[in-house]
């Protein structure tokens, strides 16, 4: 399993992350997810075999949010 830390801006309130984790949690070989309002950011575990960070900012931007 890969770690990533990917920065997140457009993130206003708890159904901002939970938009996030829920996309993010949908992807082939995503493990944990944790998305943080206050630090502005994700840490995903992911196998990079399955997926990978191309396809996670990916589907960070079409739910409707920017990875910096």
């Amino acid at each position: 399993m890969q770690h990533i830390i990917l920065n997140i801006t457009g993130m206003t309130c708890g159904g901002c992350t939970n938009s996030v984790t829920r996309v993010l949690s949908a992807l082939p070989g995503v493990g944990k997810v944790n998305v943080s309002l206050e630090h502005a950011n994700a840490e995903v575990e992911f196998d990079p075999t399955k997926s990978s960070i191309e396809a996670l900012k990916q589907a960070i931007e079409t739910a409707g949010f920017e990875v910096s």
